[in-house]
């Protein structure tokens, strides 16, 4: 499992965010940033002209636009998608025209110096409207790491795969996922890289193409919140005082104390007083491994915050498998 977010990932699943209201309440404020950054300058010209036509919200784009390669990294994600061959470009391009529609520059993309151009716009877009949330993507995935991390010491992968999400189910030896198309793929022994994703939101995504290296992007595990406290979460509030309760919820997946203080807004020092009294309070409970201390919710912490859930929206989604 991915321990960081994927950038490239990333870029395309926020380019769907903004194509759609569905799940709008949870990026509200992002949302808000975006389209005040965006509005009136080149750059939001570039996302509608360039991006949004070649990542549309739909059954397909192209999968050269979320390499491998960029696990390592934004920079090397952008370098693999202007090295890909022109010939694979070709094929994605036809496709995106038969499934999705393309634009009419798409056909260009097999020219090395429209990739080029079209990789500078993604790295713009990153800068502009992802990076600036750089703290609160990276805190989230990190938090989901030590969740499915702890999830899988404790019941090992067959738990980790029953768990993983309410949108996949385990029933060995095969993951069943609701995906937009039904599909079969053939792990054939390359393992499959699971990749959570702060701006993928309710369905997994993976490759269209087989013959990559198998990849499944699915959405952090209930550990997004509405940007504003609700009513709801005025009792917890006055219970505990604002910060601390905000705390306190941001602990559901587990949290190391810089990372609480990234989510907080506040500093380091300030985070670990908040955890020395919600762990004096037997809300948390802290434990240090190397240079880090890993916060997580007790029985207790968890009674204080639990709710009745909304109920799930219905889905036209169909099925997936990935099979060994």
């Amino acid at each position: 499992m991915s321990g960081t977010p994927d950038p490239l990932w990333e870029i395309v699943c926020s380019l769907h965010r903004l194509q759609t209201t569905r799940g709008r309440w949870a990026y509200a404020d992002w949302y808000r940033a975006t389209r005040e950054a965006l509005a009136g300058t080149a750059l939001g010209a570039a996302v509608r002209r360039l991006l949004v036509p070649i990542a549309p919200r739909a059954l397909y784009f192209p999968d050269s636009l979320t390499p491998h390669e960029s696990a390592e990294g934004l920079d090397k994600g952008l370098a693999a998608f202007v090295d890909t061959p022109p010939a694979r470009i070709s094929r994605e391009v036809g496709m995106l025209a038969r499934l999705s529609g393309s634009p009419s520059w798409a056909p260009r993309l097999v020219e090395r110096g429209t990739r080029e151009t079209l990789a500078n716009a993604l790295r713009a877009y990153y800068e502009a409207v992802i990076a600036p949330h750089h703290d609160r993507i990276h805190a989230a995935v990190a938090g989901e790491r030590a969740l499915w991390a702890r999830q899988t010491l404790d019941t090992g992968i067959d738990g980790l795969l029953t768990g993983l999400s309410p949108t996949m189910r385990w029933r060995a030896p095969v993951l069943h996922v609701d995906y937009v198309e039904d599909r079969d793929l053939y792990l054939d022994g390359r393992g499959l890289r699971l990749v959570p994703s702060y701006f993928c939101w309710q369905s997994p995504i993976s490759v269209a193409d087989n013959a990559l290296p198998p990849v499944l992007v699915y959405p952090l595990h209930d550990s997004r919140q509405p940007a504003a406290a609700d009513a709801a979460d005025a009792p917890l509030a006055a219970l505990l005082g604002r910060t601390r309760a905000a705390a306190l919820r941001s602990l559901v997946l587990g949290a190391t104390t810089s990372e609480l203080a990234r989510v907080l807004g506040v500093s380091p020092s300030t985070a670990t007083h908040h955890t020395n009294v919600l762990r004096d309070a037997g809300l948390i409970t802290s434990r240090r491994w190397h240079n880090i201390v890993l916060h997580t919710l007790t029985p207790l912490g968890v009674a204080l915050l639990r709710r009745t859930p909304a109920a799930p929206s219905g889905s036209s989604a169909t099925n997936a498998e990935f099979q060994p």
